[in-house]
């Protein structure tokens, strides 16, 4: 097998498992009545289940990363396969809600170990910068193709046999890609002591600089994963409590305590989890706030499109899902397309083009009322969004990881994801938080789809305002490889 076909072959199988991932966020996003009448849940207990997955996977996500660039990609991409099918297929099998509930949280776990280390396998796959830019760009859509097709399956499944068997998809894929590692490269990990892999030293700080494998840092490890646990916990809460309940307060200053005091102690640790230097680079701070706000406005228009067709017009689930298969097309004919698209005028330009037309597509939600078609009033919006979303999602993901060192490239992937999973939750909590402001409910959707509309406008703004980087060269080679991304 040629060079060109292993990376094919080893990006599609990784591919497979990120979008995966995400599709293990929302399989209970569209059945969670059901779950809830099957093994009788209040609304607190409906609350945190819906949150858990996204809860553990946003508060690992750093500690991933630390591990990919410690000890290798392909290594932590197994035990983090290992964790995420256990937890699958206890989830599948659970007696109650304790043990559901236990079982989310882990299976996010396994996601955030999982998550980084596929990245940076990527990265060994396509060592050329060129091809790892085009490699990103697809890379950027596969998580909202999961989320997309978490939502179009669960109430098809769920209404046919039973919401349990949704956990198959996982499993399978998890078990699919332990059995493919051994043919992954190795990727990532630093020798204890010696010079790094590659040529010469580079100039750094920390491990990077001494050419050794960095300090795992448990003491910011730890206090970013229970601030982003807590602040989030505050955040998801807010939507059915309110600001001022005490059970909303208490976690959200826990929590932003406990980040600040990560911040400080990152100042002063020497190889620190995230390096305060990370974040500084305008273009990949930008991109970060790009994938936040359109992570964000992709999980609104699912969540309140989702309640208002089954709360407000009386669909079944399984008609909720088959909603949004048109949404599902566009996003996947508009993915294929990104990848040419930064090739040829770069991730800047892409990115605030995306970011314009998923703002109009909410824009156009944001008409909706209690008698709304669907024909009329809701499909142009579900066909704009994901046109937008891809783009979005694509550039930013090049901007985001782009003049990553390899020795950093589970750090870059563990901030991107962290990114990809706080934007639904801090979005969804404030945008939640403006509906329930209004007198009706539809209103208040309503409300929330213009306030969306506008955060991603202005995100663009932002975006066209950064440096463009120059254009590549098109050359027989690059289009080749350009049409494997896009195949």
């Amino acid at each position: 097998m040629s060079v060109t076909a292993t990376a094919r072959s080893g990006f599609a199988l990784l591919g497979v498992v990120q979008a995966v991932l995400i599709f293990a966020i929302m399989i209970l996003t569209v059945p969670l009545p059901l779950v809830a009448r099957e093994l009788g849940l209040g609304a607190s207990e409906v609350l945190l289940l819906s949150a858990a997955y996204g809860l553990s996977f946003a508060a690992l996500l750093l500690l991933g990363g630390r591990l990919t660039d410690r000890h290798g990609g392909r290594r932590m991409l197994r035990w983090g396969l290992v964790l995420f099918a256990a937890a699958s297929i206890a989830c599948a099998l659970v007696p109650g809600y304790p043990a559901l509930l236990a079982g989310r949280f882990v299976q996010g776990a396994g996601a955030a170990l999982t998550a980084p280390a596929a990245v940076a396998v990527v990265r060994r796959l396509y060592p050329e910068p060129a091809a790892y830019r085009r490699a990103m760009a697809t890379w950027g859509g596969l998580s909202v193709i999961g989320a997309t097709a978490g939502s179009v399956v669960s109430g098809a499944v769920a209404a046919v046999v039973s919401w349990r068997w949704l956990f198959a998809v996982p499993v399978l894929v998890a078990l699919a890609g332990l059995a493919r590692s051994g043919a992954l490269p190795e990727s990532g990990a630093l020798p204890e002591s010696g010079a790094l892999p590659g040529s010469g030293a580079r100039p750094g700080s920390g491990a990077a600089r001494e050419g050794r494998r960095p300090a795992l840092d448990l003491r910011g490890a730890a206090l970013a994963t229970t601030g982003v646990c807590a602040t989030s916990y505050a955040l998801v809460g807010s939507t059915d409590h309110g600001w001022r309940s005490p059970g909303v307060l208490g976690p959200l200053a826990a929590g932003l305590l406990l980040l600040l005091a990560f911040a400080a102690a990152e100042r002063r640790t020497a190889d620190p989890l995230l390096p305060p230097g990370f974040l500084a680079d305008r273009r990949r701070a930008t991109a970060l706030v790009t994938v936040m706000a359109t992570a964000a406005g992709t999980a609104l228009a699912f969540v309140l499109l989702s309640l208002y067709l089954q709360q407000q017009r009386d669909w079944s689930a399984a008609a909720t899902s088959a909603a949004f298969l048109p949404y599902a097309v566009v996003l996947l004919l508009a993915g294929r397309l990104a990848g040419p698209l930064i090739v040829r005028h770069g991730p800047v330009p892409v990115t605030a083009a995306g970011l314009a037309l998923a703002a109009a597509g909410l824009g156009l939600l944001a008409g909706l009322d209690p008698g709304s078609p669907y024909a009329t009033g809701l499909l142009p919006g579900l066909l704009l969004l994901p046109a937008g979303a891809a783009a979005s999602f694509a550039g930013a993901a090049v901007l985001a990881t782009g003049g990553v060192p390899p020795e950093r490239t589970g750090l870059a992937a563990g901030v991107l994801n962290t990114a990809m999973e706080l934007g639904p939750t801090a979005g969804l909590a404030a945008l939640m938080a403006l509906a329930a402001t209004r007198p009706t409910v539809v209103g208040g959707y309503a409300a929330a789809f213009a306030a969306a509309a506008a955060g991603l406008a202005l995100t663009a703004v932002a975006v066209a305002a950064l440096p463009r980087t120059p254009k590549t060269t098109s050359t027989p080679e690059r289009t080749t490889r350009i049409k494997e991304f896009s195949s």
